[in-house]
């Protein structure tokens, strides 16, 4: 399929049921089916309702300060060469990544239901910090799982989240990252739905989470699209995202889908491609169901999910949202990797370059921008820059110093 066949997709996918073509759906427990459908029916209700959408763009106004804008990278496109980069700044979104237009969109519709607690997980922090924002705003109880690996490197987003007034829970089974927070997140939901709404942190996960978040997270592509248009008076030759879940990827791929724009998701190859080594699910995963969906999965001989590994911690999950999986198969949206050394080196490139600090996850997008440019001597990429860097600076330095081994000069 073309760009040209995508002008009513959005009216087709997902499907009363939840599918994107053959991935989606919602693979629950007996007891979770009726809460499931609790929430779409409420969902289905409130995305058509003037008031509930009013009351959103009016928090994205107010408290978030959106629109964000798309900056020109002059210095960083002028090193390169010719071809243009350009970055949707969710950066400068409040809470500091683009977390928080689902969050305040899940937090709205749970009070619409009625709802006293707002249940996560996080890997990075950037949702956990976005959920306990959510749940002070509205007044709500809130708690956080997330893998005492991820603990460790997120120090910072952990304070803000307990400032915030979040219970953090710490998950030490496994290999204590972001799977494992889901898993534990998914099993405390099972046991409070009637009082709690479980706020998934990407554009996975049972209907009508994926549908969710997708279009909460649009509003991403819609701003960029005209944005862009404004400054430029063109359309980009490519667009950009990285791809762990997908959410910030979904809502800034699916308003250009039926422009003549190519669309490349960036997944995290890591150390490489050994198993254990990454979290490319796209790249080296087959069919599978976790976590209620059916997507692309690591998994092993037997189903179980592999071991995943990315310097990123928002980007180290086992899958990767069903409308990816379906865009893939359908040819509309093409999915590269990017390794640690990659992300890195964009990350100072960009501080050095431009004076901004990425998020390490964002840096992943960044990377393959620059890529593109050093190979194109025409055109623009834009990237979606979704977050920014203070939750990762210690752990950075650590590991990598000042940028010494990376060319800065």
């Amino acid at each position: 399929m073309t760009y040209r066949d995508f002008d009513t997709y959005l009216k087709k996918y997902p499907t009363p049921d939840g599918r994107f073509g053959p991935y989606g759906g919602a693979y629950l427990p007996d007891e979770l089916i009726p809460a499931f459908k609790e929430i779409t029916d409420a969902y289905e209700t409130i995305c058509h309702s003037a008031q509930f959408i009013n009351e959103l763009r009016r928090i994205r106004r107010e408290f978030q300060g959106r629109p964000t804008p798309v900056y020109h990278c002059e210095r960083l496109s002028n090193r390169l060469g010719k071809c243009q980069i350009y970055l949707k700044r969710e950066d400068l979104n409040h809470t500091g990544a683009h977390k928080l237009n689902h969050c305040m969109g899940e937090g709205l519709l749970a009070k619409y239901m009625g709802k006293k607690k707002l249940i996560a997980e996080t890997g990075a922090g950037q949702h956990g910090v976005a959920i306990a924002t959510a749940a002070a705003y509205f007044g709500m109880e809130c708690d956080v799982y997330m893998g005492e690996v991820d603990i460790a490197k997120q120090a910072p987003n952990v304070t803000r989240m307990k400032m915030l007034g979040a219970r953090v829970i710490p998950v030490t089974h496994g290999l204590k990252t972001l799977k494992e927070a889901v898993d534990a997140a998914f099993d405390a939901y099972m046991k409070e739905y009637k009082d709690a709404i479980y706020c998934i942190g990407s554009a996975v996960g049972p209907h009508p989470f994926p549908m969710m978040v997708r279009d909460f997270q649009s509003i991403l592509g819609i701003e960029a699209r005209e944005q862009f248009k404004e400054m430029t008076g063109l359309m980009p030759d490519v667009i950009t995202a990285c791809v762990g879940g997908g959410s910030n990827s979904i809502g800034f791929f699916t308003p250009f889908l039926a422009d003549p724009v190519d669309i490349v998701g960036i997944e995290p190859l890591g150390r490489g491609p050994a198993v254990g080594d990454h979290a490319a699910s796209m790249a080296y995963g087959s069919k599978g169901v976790l976590h209620g969906f059916e997507s692309i999965l690591l998994q092993d001989e037997n189903g179980e999910p592999s071991p995943v590994y990315s310097i990123a911690s928002g980007l180290d999950y086992p899958s990767v949202g069903p409308e990816h999986a379906f865009l893939r198969d359908l040819g509309r949206v093409k999915y590269e990797t990017i390794s640690d050394e990659e992300a890195m080196e964009a990350f100072f490139l960009l501080c050095r370059c431009e004076g901004i600090i990425p998020a390490v996850e964002s840096s992943h997008a960044v990377a393959y921008a620059i890529r593109y440019a050093r190979t194109h001597n025409t055109g623009s990429i834009l990237a979606c820059l979704s977050g920014r860097g203070d939750k990762d600076i210690d752990f950075v330095t650590e590991s990598y110093g000042y940028g010494e081994k990376f060319n800065l000069d």
